[in-house]
């Protein structure tokens, strides 16, 4: 690919992002042109400095990894994302892909490997880390292919259900979204009725079993 590929790094642990800056910023043909802790902070980021390539942490606070890589390929087409993430479940994967990343990284990669994931999704190609890669991957998605669809929530249901799996309560949903209590009682109401789940315990469940949150409560 020719030019400097420019990238944003996202990530909520600050000696995360300082690092992967580091590590990306010895490749001559790399720059990161800026950081961010959060998914919302990331959309923000990704339209002020239209990056090539965005490297997207999955377990973030408030807005994952997963939704902002939906709305950061939604708003910013030409931006392509590679997942980095602890996780190397395929639930987790399988949900990066579908939301629109063209990469999915575990953080046990080296330099080689991150640099090598980046020239890749520039190239407008997809790269898989070795750890994922291959049967795991096809094997489930062959699974999710002769199962029935996942109900399909929208934006703020999705929204809705990481708050209510992290522990928030209907008021503290409401004044993070800046929406009425009201409606976020109509969001619950609508999640519990497409998942056909009644009650928080099953809500968190599914949404950690999805990728939606990686909270981890006293169930």
């Amino acid at each position: 690919m020719m030019g400097t590929v420019r990238v944003l790094v996202v990530d909520d642990h600050s000696i995360v992002r300082e690092g992967l800056r580091s590590l990306l910023e010895k490749e001559s043909d790399i720059t990161v042109v800026a950081e961010a802790p959060d998914g919302t902070s990331a959309l923000s980021a990704a339209l002020e400095h239209q990056p090539d390539v965005v490297m997207m942490d999955v377990s973030m606070p408030g807005m994952n990894g997963i939704e902002a890589t939906r709305r950061v390929t939604s708003l910013v087409p030409d931006a392509r994302v590679v997942c980095l993430s602890l996780h190397a479940d395929p639930h987790i994967v399988s949900s990066m892909l579908e939301a629109g990343a063209s990469g999915y990284v575990v953080k046990s990669a080296d330099l080689i490997e991150l640099a090598t994931a980046v020239r890749t999704v520039a190239a407008a190609q997809t790269y898989l880390s070795p750890a994922i890669a291959g049967g795991i991957v096809r094997d489930h998605l062959a699974r999710r292919a002769s199962l029935p669809s996942e109900p399909r929530l929208t934006d703020r249901e999705r929204e809705v259900l990481q708050l209510i799996a992290e522990g928030n309560g209907t008021g503290e949903i409401a004044g993070r979204l800046f929406i009425s209590a009201k409606t976020v009682s109509t969001h619950r109401e609508n999640i519990m009725r497409k998942l056909n789940l009644h009650n928080v315990v099953a809500l968190t469940k599914y949404a950690i079993r999805q990728g939606i949150s990686t909270a981890e409560p006293d169930l």
